[in-house]
């Protein structure tokens, strides 16, 4: 009966209280079970106070205390989502003590300790936690708890260890300055907002304090954190401060780590910095400080780790940071320091890693730095380094990355380099140096990537390169290198990109490196080779890129070259090639192709001559084109004649006479009526001078395409194919070309910034994946693009469209190829462009399919290049679509790589399940990443995601293999996803059987 009271009339619980404790007390000897309900009146009624369950622990028997932090816990547990099972110990029949990730007080039985670190828990956590009166550590980082940190955890007054980072914690921070017993506080990696938690000053007690990569609003430190004077750890990166660093945090003498990185900090670095006697690391990165680095701060003698990378410091550095002694790790890279490298660097005993590119500085780098410290890696690039190239780098054998690009070094690479087998990355291109490669510095066992482009080096390359089993880049560009290409270079199995291009490499091109199915970059332009062109390169399954122009190549273009289906640009221009132009080629969809100054026979194909233009074939006097094609004459491209093949000797000579006739009759003609004319020019210019304006054309183009520009005036509503935010997408059928195009017409307002964003980048950038604009077309005010035309609209249409029987239009196989291509063009965009390009809007209604089913990613509207994303504000404006942003977006708006990798995740996710990325039935607020993470538990659930009228038994574990991948774009971290090459080679390694059995075939 007084539980009924206690539900119905909750306000009267506070007169009560006292008197239902006492009742309780015998109650509870009787029924256990009135705990539970005591538990869901206290959550249910905000009126009643915690004095009641205080009342509980004083007066009841151990067994009796025990019952009710049991129930507390079931309680905390029924707010999680347990997909792993770790909870399942948590249940009545077991005492708390028993429950897994929980530990008790020997002598009391009460829970002290509650540990779930990392165990894919997700859920909120529950006020019943503020039950466990004897709780002293709260430990639940690393998983994917949502929600609101609860108030009543401020009544946990035992409490010394809340650690709760890398979660998804959101809203604003209660005040838990009344857990004064608190050592370790440890809230970063959230989505926590509004105000930075200034209470955080009356914490005395504590030793770690972690605020870090949240989402407060701008403000400053609070000079408060000065009072913590036991403070040895302090973690405020990522916070939206601003304003300068507090003279009061350098009263801290305890403080051994200060990490207030990738903020908004300003002034001038600080010279009370050596207050700090016991500082170990100091991490600035990424703020705005500006100012030199004074004297004082080198009697830091314990400083171990210093970074100040990517902020305005500027002036020498004092000579005497180089006697810093105990510094391992020195970053002071992207700042504006100039003058000399203290010279004192170069006896360091524990320095490992040198980070300074991006400077000014200048004069010789200190000669004996690495010889006395375990150094594993340096970054000096971007500087004006003059001198010999130091020699001691890799003394110790620990060397793993020596990047020294673009400075001003010269002379020659030291013969003790040839023993460092440790690097794994070796950049010195773009410097003055010569002389010969050590030959023991080509075989480098772990190296990923070597370039010595833009030097001078000479020699050739080693045979022993085949040692350098792990490389997947080959970087000599523009040196004097010379002789025969090793036939090694064909065992070099992970190679992606070799780059041999303007050197004097002679002889024939091995076949061996048709053995490279990794090989997606083949430049070999302007060297000396001669021979054959191997039809094994066409085993190049990956190839992109194939450049072998400016040689002495002969003999016939491979016919094998046609089943080379991921070939984008192919240039075999300025060689001796012979014979016909292959016609399979014209099937390859290449974004460019360059045959020309040749001596090529034969009818060229006309969609290549379409792809390409006449400038791509030029200088192959033997080569004609069709009749319907000859407007292509410009350039001196024949006419195949049905029948002799091509025009005769005699009708072009007579040709010439009655051209040179009529340019002497039009001559005339032009002079007589030039005054006439320039009076009529005077009176338009003076009288109608906006109206003609107005009636021009002004069109830039980037790909061959035939059309008029007054085609585009014939846009007919019948022929809308699309509308979106920046403008209506028509397609429009040339009457010139005899093909379509798309057209996008823009909007009012918008057309300048798209028109600029959209052929900035698509403008300069060519990918077989990547959607070709055409052109750009503007009259007066209105703004066109012109694109090709996609025949099967976007892939979300394609994927949710059937054929006969409600049969999928897409199976798996094309499903895959889609993945597998837009991969492919995102990995260009990425990796490829130089700066990287960010798409920011990748969807399934931005990848567009050809009549092949061909994917072309569209609409960079919003794209940006990285270098660009760092100093243009417009940048951090919000873009991207609602079920594809990636979760960091939500704290911060820098955009990176790893928010289109999200992006495309949910693509994946899309393709394996059939399903939208947001839909009713997965719950309010909840999209395609949450539903699938909440099916990941077993094999059964699994099965549940993949789309029913695909996954036969033939194909669920290929699917299953795509889904991983998925699961891996979409990890909430951004760095535990993976680059777009490493989800390409995933990709590839998931290749349907029935697809791998075609290839074979072939």
């Amino acid at each position: 009966m007084q539980i009924i009271v206690l539900h119905s009339n909750c306000w009267f619980l506070g007169f009560v209280e006292l008197c239902f404790a006492g009742l309780v007390c015998s109650t509870v000897a009787q029924n256990h079970i009135f705990l539970a309900d005591l538990l869901s009146v206290v959550f249910c009624c905000p009126v009643m106070s915690w004095v009641t369950l205080f009342v509980f622990f004083n007066l009841f028997t151990p067994y009796e205390t025990q019952s009710l932090e049991s129930q507390a816990l079931l309680e905390f547990k029924k707010q999680l989502i347990d997909p792993l099972h770790y909870l399942d110990s948590w249940k009545e029949s077991n005492p708390p003590c028993q429950f897994f990730g929980v530990s008790c007080d020997k002598k009391s039985g009460r829970v002290v300790e509650i540990s779930l670190d990392n165990k894919s828990l997700s859920g909120q956590i529950s006020k019943s936690i503020s039950v466990l009166e004897s709780l002293s550590s709260l430990v639940l980082p690393s998983n994917l708890i949502s929600g609101v940190l609860p108030l009543e955890l401020a009544n946990c007054s035992n409490l010394r260890v809340l650690n709760i980072t890398g979660n998804n914690m959101n809203g604003d921070l209660p005040d838990l300055s009344k857990l004064v017993k608190l050592e370790v506080l440890d809230l970063s990696s959230n989505y926590f907002t509004g105000r930075f938690p200034t209470w955080v000053g009356k914490l005395t007690g504590l030793v770690s304090l972690g605020l870090g990569m949240n989402d407060y609003d701008e403000g400053e430190i609070p000079e408060s954190i000065g009072n913590l004077g036991n403070l040895t750890w302090l973690y405020l990166a990522g916070s939206n401060l601003t304003g300068g660093i507090p003279e009061q945090m350098f009263d801290l003498h305890a403080l051994e780590t200060l990490d207030i990185c990738r903020n908004k900090l300003t002034g001038n670095f600080p010279k009370q910095i050596s207050k700090l006697r016991n500082i170990k690391k100091i991490e600035l990165y990424e703020n705005n400080l500006t100012g030199q680095i004074p004297r004082e701060f080198a009697t830091l003698n314990l400083l171990k780790e210093f970074d100040i990378s990517t902020n305005q410091m500027y002036g020498t550095l004092p000579p005497e940071v180089g006697n810093m002694k105990n510094l391992t790790i020195f970053h002071l890279s992207k700042n504006n320091f100039s003058g000399e490298f203290p010279r004192g660097f170069g006896d360091m005993r524990y320095l490992v890693s040198l980070s300074i590119y991006k400077n000014g500085f200048s004069g010789e780098f200190p000669e004996n730095l690495g010889k006395f410290s375990p150094l594993n890696s340096i970054d000096i690039s971007e500087n004006k380094f003059t001198g010999y190239f130091p020699k001691f780098l890799c003394a110790n054998g620990n060397l793993q990355f020596l990047l020294a690009l673009d400075n001003n070094f010269s002379g020659e690479i030291s013969d003790d380099y040839a023993n460092c087998k440790s690097l794994v990355r070796l950049r010195v291109n773009q410097n003055q140096l010569s002389g010969k490669i050590p030959d023991g510095l080509w075989a480098l066992p772990y190296a990923t990537i070597i370039d010595f482009s833009d030097n001078n080096f000479s020699g050739g390359i080693s045979p022993n390169i085949e040692g350098s089993i792990r490389l997947s880049a080959l970087e000599l560009t523009n040196n004097k290198f010379s002789g025969y290409l090793p036939s090694e270079l064909g065992k070099l199995v992970q190679l992606q990109k070799l780059h041999l291009s303007n050197n004097d490499f002679s002889g024939g091109l091995p076949s061996s490196i048709g053995a490279l199915n990794q090989l997606s970059y083949l430049h070999l332009e302007q060297n000396s080779l001669t021979g054959s062109i191997p039809a094994d390169l066409s085993k190049c399954s990956r190839l992109v890129e194939l450049d072998l122009a400016s040689n002495s190549l002969s003999n016939s273009i491979p016919d094998a070259f046609t089943r080379m289906s991921s070939l984008n640009s192919l240039n075999l221009s300025r060689n001796q090639l012979i014979g016909s132009i292959p016609e399979g080629l014209q099937k390859l969809k290449l974004s460019s192709i360059d045959l020309s100054s040749n001596q090529l026979s034969g009818k060229l194909p006309s969609d290549l001559l379409i792809m390409g233009g006449d400038q791509a074939f030029i200088g192959n006097k033997e080569l004609c084109i069709n009749k319907n094609l000859q407007s292509h004459l410009s350039h001196g491209l024949n006419i195949c004649e049905k029948k002799y093949g091509s025009i005769s000797k005699n009708k072009g000579v007579m040709l010439v006479i009655i051209l040179l006739a009529l340019i002497c009759l039009l001559s005339g003609l032009l002079v007589l009526s030039y005054r006439n004319f320039k009076l009529r020019v005077a009176y338009i210019e003076n009288n109608l001078e906006k109206k003609v304006l107005d009636s021009k054309w002004m069109i830039e183009t980037f790909h061959h395409v035939e059309f008029d520009a007054e085609d585009i005036c014939d846009l007919d509503e019948d022929n809308l194919i699309g509308t979106g935010s920046t403008g209506k997408v028509y397609r429009l059928d040339t009457k010139k070309g005899g093909r379509s195009v798309a057209v996008k017409q823009l909007w009012e307002g918008k057309a300048m910034k798209v028109l600029t964003a959209e052929t900035g980048i698509l403008g300069k950038i060519r990918h077989r994946n990547i959607l070709k604009l055409y052109a750009f077309l503007v009259k007066g005010g209105s703004n066109y693009l012109v694109f090709e035309y996609m025949a099967n609209g976007n892939l979300f249409q394609a994927l949710h469209r059937t054929i006969k029987g409600g049969i999928p239009e897409l199976d798996w196989n094309q499903r895959y190829k889609i993945a597998l291509g837009v991969a492919g063009g995102m990995a260009y965009l990425h990796h490829d462009c130089s700066p990287p390009i960010i798409h920011r809007d990748i969807k399934s209604t931005n990848i567009l399919l050809d009549e092949d089913y061909e994917p072309k990613i569209a609409d960079f509207g919003v794209a940006k290049v990285v270098e660009d994303s760092l100093t243009d504000p417009e940048s951090n404006c919000f873009a991207g679509t609602h079920g594809y942003i990636a979760p960091e977006l939500a704290y911060t708006l820098k955009i990176t790589e790893k928010c289109d990798v999200y992006s495309f995740g949910v693509v994946l996710l899309e393709l394996v399940s059939g399903r939208r990325a947001i839909e009713e039935s997965f719950g309010e607020g909840r999209d395609i990443v949450f539903w699938v993470s909440t099916h990941l538990d077993s094999s059964e659930h699994v099965s549940a995601v993949l789309d029913h009228k695909l996954a036969s038994d033939f194909v669920q574990n290929e699917m299953i293999k795509v889904l991983k991948i998925a699961t891996l774009c979409t990890t909430k971290l951004p760095r535990l996803r993976p680059e777009m090459r490493e989800v390409v080679n995933m990709l590839i390694d998931a290749k349907p059987a029935s697809l791998k059995m075609k290839g074979k075939a072939t």
